[in-house]
């Protein structure tokens, strides 16, 4: 494991040590380890102002007209403390990575030009935080279906407006539907909003014709002219100086690029529009999603000039779309395109449209694709080829997303020259071949993936589909593709998972792949978790939900050793409303399962009250807050002030002189740390890690953080808690002392039993099943455990005794030989960290092939020595799993395995939080 280069790619210039490379398949440090990069999105709250969650009608339009609400507050409120408990958690959690959610709408909200300052000063002042706990962050500018004020959210109002619609008419022409006036504007019912109906807005006029517009104006709609330029670049130049202008401010802050934000995602979700169509005269046949009224293209746009159609209607069960015949929808007249007397005087918002631009009518109709008198279409494939170039057919990606994103890359490139641009084709593409000058070794493909099934039907079924394989064409028919039982789900979860890998690796080559969304819907089974149905018999009980989630992410496992942001945290989730948009629920934690919550509900005997404002963390139920968040100067500090848990986190890096030649004589406590460090303990509550979480145990997952050699398969078996790790070692593979391998090993699934009650440990089918006190040893002890090869200054007997013994394989065969040790606790250096027992102590068996390892708090680190065999070439060097000839030896292969010592705790695997289970444990000890 050669060390990677100290110049930057890109500048040229000499890298910091907290510095990430990106340049071959893994992610890697300075010492050339292997990272992996796993987090969550941070989060599905800020797709809206703190004021306006999706479902809230009132001042709704009149804030938009006026220049919306700020976005301050979201996504952590800097000013109560809450911040520090909801980060700490995430990094107790083993977490990372942040994908850090932003809008359009966010910074550029009050018009063309008008810059919210106040909200990107907050924004780096949360990215201060991130800093403070360890966190990593790549920027995500998020959209969905455009527009808050289309459905989804993303850009700004006046966007709309100047597109030459009228948001206000959106529900009645059925061109989106908009949460908070569901199904009706005159009789709104937004809970009773069906599951990701908002997803099929991207199948709806307003979707359909903004983001071609985004993307394809110059082609398709050349009459649509404002300020002089065509509306595709007048929208793409100010998408891309709003989120260039607030990479300044990041980069302005001084401390934040490099060793927080690392780069950049582009446009999240991008949808191609009608571009490709072949007939929009008829529901593409690639259209997996169907759900109630779906009008055609054209169809839709009848409707939005006014029109009433009859057009075919669909219902979604586990079994996918079912036609369940036709409805007519009606707009009486109401047209959503603009009335031209809107800007009869000029615009409110300062543009000059084009006189051949002509507002009231469809501008489709206004480029001859239909005519809205004899409602006649005229040109049924007018998508599916430029009309410039008619001739020749187009595809979407590399035709029309790849120039866009290439102007993007290099605007963020200005503000953050280090950017690593995080690639995000629309979901289930393939990347198209990109210019190596633009991505200079600094990239990574972030795309999404879902369990679709589970998503759409809120359950987890007993089979599934190879959706990747069937949207791809892999299948003559829709049956081959399907999977039967829990086994063959997770097998085919992992291998489409192992197909976008493979995608970054053919398209753009030795690049890292991180999933930037995975997760799965908590309001499974009608709510029955959250004890909706079944008098509440099942309130608490996320055992469906954990096994959902551990498929997913199980299929980033393997072989695929995947870097991943799960979908999502979101610090205002409550059980009536989810995550706040759209009746979403996929927040990893809610205040509505907190220890306080939970309380209320049996104190109201079962009934907690949906207009009750007074929610723990502040859980948005009736009276919503309009206070604008305080300046940055004002910030109060935190007045939390329980048992600290600064022990759930890395320590930082201590200092040190040199790397020694002898890997296994280091004393152990002289390493550097890793690089995902805090800065900071910070007093917080002691059940921080499992008050209020859900399914913790799928998602609190042991994985390498960093890797010494290249990893070859990681494996997690939520029922037994055992973790299997392999490693690639070569012989000219560098392994220093201050760079060990680092292994994040949950508190969730190896705490200790130490100091429970004499009748907590019982045995079920020949199962250890303990439930355990986390706080279980008090008093001064030695934080951590060391495995030979011990410290230099223990005696040679007593090292002889304890030392693992080291069998130097054939290239072709792990070794296997080890032997038990007893922990040994060296004393504290002066430059060393305190040697107070952390408040979350571990107990696990560890079996190494070769090498030694150490234990400190929820990490295990692990030292060990290249093979003596040398290899023709140092092709490796870049991270390739494989080597890349026949003719050079095979790598030696150093395994680890971890299991918990007494077998797993049965709350985790078996309930995934059931308060009866896991949550009960906790909080009888927590008190």
């Amino acid at each position: 494991m050669p060390p990677p280069p100290s110049l930057s790619p890109v500048t040229n210039e000499p890298v910091g040590p907290e510095y990430i490379h990106s340049s071959s398949a893994f992610f890697r440090d300075t010492s050339g380890r292997h990272l992996l990069l796993r987090g969550v999105n941070l989060s599905g709250a800020s797709k809206s102002p703190l004021s306006q969650p999706s479902y809230l009608l009132d001042d709704f339009w009149e804030s938009a007209e006026r220049g919306g609400e700020s976005f301050v507050g979201q996504p952590l409120r800097l000013d109560d403390g809450s911040a520090d408990v909801h980060l700490a958690r995430l990094r107790g959690w083993g977490f990372n990575m942040l994908r850090y959610v932003v809008t359009w709408e966010a910074l550029e909200r009050e018009g063309p030009g008008i810059y919210d300052e106040e909200f990107m000063d907050y924004t780096v002042e949360v990215l201060k935080k991130c800093k403070e706990y360890g966190f990593k962050v790549f920027m995500d500018p998020h959209q969905d279906i455009w527009s808050r004020f289309s459905g989804g959210s993303g850009a700004p109002y006046w966007t709309l407006a100047a597109c030459g619609l009228n948001p206000r008419n959106f529900t009645p022409t059925q061109a989106a539907y908009i949460h908070c006036e569901y199904p009706s504007a005159d009789d709104p019912d937004p809970a009773s909003y069906p599951a990701m109906i908002w997803s099929t807005n991207y199948q709806r006029l307003i979707s359909q014709t903004i983001f071609t517009l985004f993307y394809g104006g110059r082609d398709f709609a050349p009459r649509c002219i404002i300020d002089g330029v065509n509306i595709q670049e007048y929208l793409q130049t100010h998408f891309n100086q709003a989120m260039y202008l607030l990479a300044v401010k990041i980069r302005e802050a001084g401390g934040l690029l490099e060793e927080c934000v690392i780069g950049w995602d582009s446009m999240n979700e991008p949808s191609e529009g009608l571009i490709g169509y072949t007939d929009i005269g008829s529901i593409p046949k690639t259209q997996a999603l169907k759900k109630g009224p779906s009008p055609t293209a054209f169809e839709g746009m009848r409707l939005g000039m006014g029109q009433a159609v009859t057009v075919e209607n669909w219902t979604f069960s586990a079994m996918g779309p079912t036609r369940a015949g036709s409805v007519t929808i009606d707009p009486k007249g109401l047209k959503c395109w603009m009335d031209p007397s809107a800007e009869a005087n000029g615009s409110k918002w300062g543009w000059k449209r084009d006189p051949g631009w002509t507002l009231g009518t469809c501008i489709w109709a206004l480029h001859g694709v239909w005519d809205p008198f004899t409602s006649n279409l005229l040109l049924p494939s007018y998508f599916s080829a430029s009309p410039l170039l008619p001739s020749s057919p187009i595809s979407f990606v590399p035709d029309y997303w790849r120039p866009a994103w290439v102007l993007w890359a290099r605007k963020i490139r200005k503000a953050h020259p280090e950017c690593i641009h995080f690639i995000q084709p629309p979901v289930f593409h393939q990347p198209p071949v990109l210019d190596e000058a633009d991505l200079a070794g600094r990239a990574c493909v972030s795309c999404h993936y879902y369990d679709g099934l589970t998503l759409l039907t809120r359950h987890w079924n007993w089979f599934n589909a190879d959706a990747l394989g069937i949207l791809r064409g892999k299948y003559s028919t829709i049956l081959q593709g399907l999977r039967i039982g829990e086994p063959a789900i997770r097998k085919c979860l992992r291998e489409q998972l192992g197909v976008l890998k493979q995608d970054t690796f053919d398209v753009l080559g030795q690049y890292p792949t991180l999933i930037g969304e995975i997760g799965i819907p908590y309001d499974m089974d009608e709510k029955k978790a959250y004890g909706y149905v079944d008098d509440g018999k099942g309130k608490g009980d996320y055992s469906s939900q954990q096994k959902a989630l551990d498929a997913s992410l199980n299929a980033c496992d393997g072989e695929n050793i995947l870097n991943y942001t799960i979908w999502t945290y979101c610090v205002d989730n409550c059980h009536q409303w989810g995550d706040n948009w759209c009746l979403e629920d996929l927040s990893l934690w809610s205040a509505d399962d907190t220890k306080a919550a939970n309380e209320k509900y049996a104190n109201e005997q079962g009934s907690i009250s949906e207009s009750d404002g007074d929610r723990p963390n502040g859980s948005r139920f009736g009276t919503v807050s309009r206070t604008p968040y305080a300046n940055s100067s004002s910030l109060a500090p935190s007045a939390l002030s329980l048992n600290t848990i600064s022990a759930l986190l890395p320590r930082p890096s201590s200092t040190t002189e040199s790397v020694a030649s002898e890997v296994n004589q280091p004393d152990p406590l002289s390493f550097k740390a890793t690089m995902f460090s805090s800065e900071k303990g910070i007093s917080l509550p002691d059940d921080v890690l499992t008050d209020g979480s859900r399914a913790v145990g799928a998602f609190a997952r042991p994985f390498p953080i960093a890797t010494v050699g290249v990893p070859f398969s990681l494996d997690f078996e939520i029922k037994s808690s055992v973790f299997k790790m392999s490693v690639e070692m070569y012989p000219d593979d560098e392994a220093t002392l201050d760079a060990p391998t680092e292994i994040f090993l949950p508190w969730i699934h190896y705490g200790s039993a130490k100091g429970l009650p004499s009748d907590s440990t019982r045995k079920t089918n020949g199962e250890s099943s303990e439930e355990f006190n986390p706080r279980a040893t008090s008093g001064d002890s030695d934080t951590t455990a060391v495995h030979p090869s011990p410290p230099s200054s223990i005696s040679k007997a007593k090292r002889d005794e304890i030392e693992t013994t080291i069998v130097d394989p054939a290239p072709s065969s792990p070794s296997t030989t080890t032997t038990t040790s007893t922990a040994i606790s060296p004393k504290p250096t002066p430059t060393s960290p305190t040697a107070k027992l952390p408040p979350f102590e571990i107990d696990v068996d560890v079996v190494v092939s070769t090498g030694r390892y150490e234990i400190d708090g929820q990490i295990l680190r692990w030292w060990y020595s290249p093979p003596t065999v040398p290899r023709l070439s140092a092709d490796l060097a870049g991270g390739f799993a494989r080597p890349p000839s026949s003719d050079e030896p095979k790598p030696s292969i150093y395994t680890i395995q971890v299991k918990r010592r007494g077998g797993p705790i049965k709350s985790t695997v078996a309930s995934g939080g059931k308060e009866s289970g896991f949550w009960e444990v906790c909080s009888k000890f927590f008190g």
